[in-house]
């Protein structure tokens, strides 16, 4: 459970006022001195990550952040981080002290609900203060869980861990597949997985590594070749595979090795459907039409690396897409979770496979581009584009594949950003 990929987690924030209470909760939760415990207001500076196992649930990544009612100018950079939190938070718990809720948490609350995010309140400190009736009462109309705790002393933290595990969201219980719909039990994929100089050295990547987990689970079979032995492997095989799989770089390569009647697709474009929504990122894509040379692209890479060699988001993203728009085109990266409040000067977005994220994360960050009116892409999809497959690599999704037909259909319909 300790290798589980932060992605794979349910992600359990805890929010509130300064010195409530959230970090002693936090230890308490986890048995440990996860974050260090003050009187002094501020004292979490910054998010303080746990992962751990906790049954029946499985894993979680706890998320411990500042107090969002921070002041001054290092406050406000504390908040900004919390407020960075909202959008991977699974499930939010709300900590306040027993004797405290007022506009603030009923704001906050509210802020969580219209994400249609999964809440629990928490009243703390109970042996000194006990909370109000009537705030527990108008919690309980709304349907909203509520603890009472004393997390020093490890009261009413047995009744917090139930109260998580009832409000566990469903999509975490039951994760959406990445291969297991495309592949029958007992039929088999094919995975192409180049590797250069940004290949691990001595594993695959993530993606890979979960393509392969999620064939299994499924009973079907898998076959793992490098581009270059394509070709031999399908021909070896006495049946066609039911789809083939391929890293987004080595799209045109595998293309041209594989037949026509053979389902194609790449691992980016698997996880923008595992990972996001698929229809929206392709309905993005198409934005790609009517770029102009001089536009502002924003590159979103969710983990930081340091870039070698041919880099994907850094070099071959925008040769393609270059090569594709017939000019030079204005290129902005960014890494982890930054991303900026103003989305406007850009004329598209274009996101990495986020395998290292969680769900909620990726649909959080493609609302904000919706909300601001800017396309959003991924790599993979991108890629396909550029190259002038893309239509060959939706067939295997026919809710995306056919939104980008009725979109051709009807060029009104294509979100120009």
């Amino acid at each position: 459970m300790k290798t589980t990929p932060k992605g794979m987690r349910l992600h359990i924030g805890l929010f509130g006022r300064r010195n409530v209470g959230k970090s002693s909760l936090l230890n308490a939760l986890t048995r440990q001195q996860v974050s260090i415990v003050s009187h002094v207001a501020g004292t979490t500076t910054d998010v303080v990550e746990k992962p751990m196992e906790m049954l029946p649930i499985g894993p979680v990544l706890f998320l411990d952040t500042a107090g969002i009612d921070d002041v001054g100018a290092l406050g406000e950079m504390r908040v900004q981080k919390t407020r960075q939190v909202f959008d991977r938070t699974d499930i939010a718990l709300i900590v306040a002290e027993a004797g405290q809720w007022g506009e603030f948490e009923a704001a906050l609350l509210k802020e969580m609900q219209e994400r249609d995010l999964p809440v629990v309140v928490v009243f703390n400190k109970i042996d000194a203060l006990q909370p109000n009736p009537d705030h527990l009462q108008q919690l309980s109309a709304q349907q909203v869980p509520w603890v009472q705790t004393a997390a020093e002393q490890g009261a009413g933290i047995l009744e917090l861990r139930e109260a998580l595990i009832r409000t566990v969201p469903d999509e975490f219980i039951n994760p959406p597949t990445i291969l297991g719909d495309l592949v029958p039990p007992g039929e088999l994929a094919v995975l192409v997985v180049p590797i250069d100089l940004e290949a691990p050295k001595g594993r695959l990547i993530l993606p890979q590594v979960q393509a392969i987990r999620d064939l299994l689970d499924n009973d079907a079979y898998c076959l793992v070749v490098k581009e270059r032995e394509l070709r031999d492997a399908l021909e070896r095989l006495k049946g066609p595979p039911a789809v083939v799989v391929t890293d987004s770089q080595a799209f045109l390569k595998v293309a041209a090795d594989t037949p026509d009647d053979v389902a194609l697709t790449s691992f980016s474009i698997l996880f923008a459907r595992f990972k996001g929504d698929l229809v929206e990122y392709v309905r993005g894509t198409l934005a790609i039409e009517n770029l102009a040379p001089g536009d502002k692209i924003l590159v979103a890479e969710s983990c930081s690396h340091h870039p070698i060699g041919e880099d994907i988001g850094r070099v071959k993203i925008p040769r393609w897409l270059q090569q594709y728009v017939g000019g030079k085109l204005d290129f902005t990266h960014v890494q982890g979770h930054d991303f900026p409040e103003d989305l406007r000067p850009y004329r598209m977005v274009i996101s990495c496979g986020s395998c290292m994220w969680n769900r909620r994360e990726v649909l959080a960050r493609q609302l904000r581009c919706q909300q601001a009116g800017v396309p959003c892409s991924n790599y993979g999809l991108t890629i396909a584009y550029s190259l002038g497959i893309f239509e060959r690599a939706l067939k295997p999704f026919p809710s995306a594949y056919d939104a980008y037909r009725e979109a051709m259909g009807n060029p009104q319909s294509v979100f120009a950003g």
